[in-house]
């Protein structure tokens, strides 16, 4: 009785043994299909977000590149404008040349061509005088309108109708000249007088033309007469002589060789005596 009992347990706790196995091998199965489905949906996710990247990167190149054409058509309109405009010029140049009656305006001669034909002056500088016979010195003074030389023992008189002037040469013991014309009489006619207006009142004085030279220079000037001998210099260069042959560069003094006279010292002694003159000049008149 107890056997066939054991057996029918035996039976069955097998039949259990059975099933239980049975059951277990499908849950092993869908546990590894489940993480296979994640792996792949993880993937998946990872691919999307590089397609993404991609797909920005894209865009930005693009819209780089597109400026880029956008700029290029731009230059390439303004050099196709500037291209224009050269073969316009280039057809008026040719219309100018072909037209034999059109006439070329003369430029005007410049200011720099008008200086180079006059003479630069010092503040001082040596004259000749020809018929005198003597060097002097002179300033160069553009303050003053005519020029004047100093005479003394004026003494005007009548030849043949017109009015002359006798008179010598006004000078001081340190004035520099030739000593045979210090008392030579020099006689010349009388062009024209001015009026002097000082404050010891008015007085007319005769006014005569000398041969004159400095440097280059070489004309007949009109002085004035008068005693200048209280003067530094006994001969005064106004802007009446200067007037369109000459300039003053006042920080000079002699840029211009003395002239030489029979009787005189040759120019290259003029240095000494040069030196003597006084450095802050009186004004004259």
């Amino acid at each position: 009785m107890i056997m066939p009992i054991r057996r029918g347990l035996l039976a069955a706790s097998a039949g259990l043994l059975l099933l239980g196995g049975c059951a277990l091998q499908p849950q092993s199965d869908e546990k590894d299909r489940l993480d296979h489905l994640l792996t792949r949906a993880s993937f998946d996710d990872r691919i999307g977000d590089l397609e993404s990247t991609l797909a920005n990167a894209c865009q930005v190149q693009e819209a780089s590149r597109q400026g880029q054409q956008d700029r290029l058509e731009r230059v390439g309109a303004d050099v196709r404008e500037i291209g224009s405009l050269v073969r316009a010029l280039r057809a008026d140049v040719e219309t100018l040349q072909s037209d034999s009656n059109v006439v070329m305006p003369e430029c005007p001669s410049s200011d720099i061509d008008a200086l180079e034909n006059k003479t630069l002056l010092g503040r001082t500088e040596w004259v000749g005088f020809p018929n005198i016979g003597t060097y002097l010195k002179a300033r160069i003074d553009s303050g003053a309108n005519t020029a004047s030389l100093s005479a003394r023992e004026i003494t005007e008189f009548e030849r043949e109708g017109e009015d002359w002037v006798r008179f010598k040469l006004a000078l001081d013991e340190d004035a520099v000249a030739i000593d045979g014309a210090r008392d030579k009489w020099v006689e010349a006619e009388v062009v024209r007088r001015v009026r002097i207006i000082q404050a010891s009142g008015e007085e007319s004085r005769p006014v005569i033309s000398l041969l004159m030279e400095l440097g280059p220079i070489k004309q007949n000037v009109e002085f004035t007469l008068n005693d200048r001998t209280h003067l530094d210099y006994p001969v005064l260069l106004g802007r009446r002589f200067m007037m369109d042959i000459a300039l003053i560069d006042v920080a000079q003094s002699y840029l211009h060789e003395r002239p030489e006279y029979p009787g005189g010292e040759p120019a290259e002694m003029a240095a000494e005596d040069e030196a003597g003159d006084r450095i802050d000049d009186d004004e004259d008149e």
